[in-house]
């Protein structure tokens, strides 16, 4: 290396000094390094940040407005679907917050919306065109838990707004405990609470009970009361309308533990507004049972506007369900003569008719089940087969 201090006169050297004499001549200076400009950082390497391009901006903006877009869409969906229809706030009552066996408003509304999230589901004990219906628990005790079809959203709501009528509790009514819909963003169920009765729909316990004449007439007159509460109009401050259940047959009657029925599925009920002297018919895509359709709905002649028309028709189903009460009671010095089970019309339709083939039965044919001979030797039997008689020929009598 060479030193070319001579190069550049100084005569006191800062930075650098040439030692022509000895080593180590520079550790006496003390260099002063520059002040840095004021828009220059003192990190060395760093740069001043680019300003973003108008384009990128753009982009940041527009997706931001989507996923704003799309988190609305969302949240308004997941509020539709739990704004369905709920239940009709049921009356207060002073012991509406006490359960009972017989059939009336139920729990308190706002106690309905948590009964749905205490049911616990136990196994399925029927399914029909509805929907499902399981046995579950809710504080310890059986209930039945009726889970409707998406599809039957009209027979649920007009079940359950029947169900909380005024004045509607009665030992032969099924009783009625709460309704609620339960689901999340991808399902939904709409759940009839009801009490629970292990014997069963009374078509089920026919085929296997074989009854006497007491327990004939227990359940008989269990069922006429019941349908004549129905029927009946209750007028007051806050009376009960007539209804008609529009539906009459023996697997939407239960049986119960003392031998009594209740009747239930109230999904095609009318109802009858005194004040206004009109029928309140809910809009149900449901048309009931063909097998048990009075001859005039199968004509389509019931007068719609004239609720006592829904009555009778409610009668003649009625004198079905005796009939097929009385095939299993058995008669005789031993009780030794009984008829096997069978379902009304049995020996002329199909196991599943079509609307047709019953109206060229009962209509066309003018056809009626047969009482049989035993019937008439038996008082209890001929009773109700007179009953019968006028129940599904004439319709006019009123209940007994």
């Amino acid at each position: 290396m060479q030193c070319k201090s001579s190069q550049v006169p100084h005569q006191h050297p800062k930075v650098i000094e040439c030692c022509s004499e000895a080593d180590m001549c520079n550790t006496r200076l003390q260099p002063q390094l520059p002040e840095p400009p004021p828009d220059v950082t003192e990190a060395p390497g760093l740069r001043p940040p680019t300003p973003a391009s108008p384009t990128l901006l753009v982009a940041i903006a527009l997706c931001v407005a989507l996923l704003a877009f799309i988190a609305a869409f969302l949240l308004l969906f997941r509020r539709r679907r739990r704004g369905c229809k709920r239940p009709p706030s049921p009356p207060a009552a002073a012991h509406s917050a006490d359960i009972s066996s017989g059939s009336g408003s139920g729990l308190p509304l706002l106690v309905q919306r948590t009964v749905a999230k205490q049911i616990q589901m136990v196994e399925s004990i029927g399914k029909g065109r509805y929907g499902e219906v399981w046995l579950a628990r809710w504080r310890g005790e059986k209930v039945a838990v009726k889970v409707f079809f998406t599809t039957e959203e009209a027979s649920w709501f007009r079940e359950t707004e029947i169900y909380q009528t005024v004045l509607m509790r009665h030992e032969n009514i099924l009783g009625f405990i709460a309704a609620d819909i339960k689901g999340t963003g991808s399902w939904t169920q709409m759940l009839l609470i009801t009490d629970y009765h292990e014997n069963g729909s009374l078509h089920d316990y026919l085929q296997t009970v074989v009854l006497d004449t007491h327990a004939l007439l227990t359940m008989a007159y269990s069922i006429v009361s019941g349908l004549a509460h129905l029927h009946m109009d209750i007028f007051g401050t806050k009376g009960k309308p007539a209804i008609a259940h529009r539906d009459i047959k023996s697997k939407n009657i239960l049986v119960k533990r003392n031998g009594q029925c209740a009747i239930a599925d109230f999904g095609l009920a009318v109802r009858y507004v005194s004040e206004r002297n009109e029928v309140d018919i809910a809009p149900n895509t449901r048309v009931g049972t063909r097998r048990y359709m009075a001859p005039e709905v199968l004509d389509e002649k019931l007068d719609v506007a004239n609720f006592e028309a829904f009555k009778m028709a409610d009668m003649y189903s009625l004198g079905l369900v005796l009939w097929e009460m009385c095939r299993r009671c058995a008669t005789g010095d031993k009780a030794q003569h009984v008829d096997a089970y069978a379902l009304p019309y049995h020996e002329h339709v199909p196991p599943d008719p079509s609307f047709e083939d019953m109206h060229a039965v009962v209509v066309a044919r003018g056809v009626r089940p047969i009482i049989p001979a035993r019937w008439l030797g038996s008082e209890p039997l001929a009773a109700l087969a007179a009953a019968m008689y006028l129940y599904l020929y004439t319709k006019e009598s009123p209940l007994p």
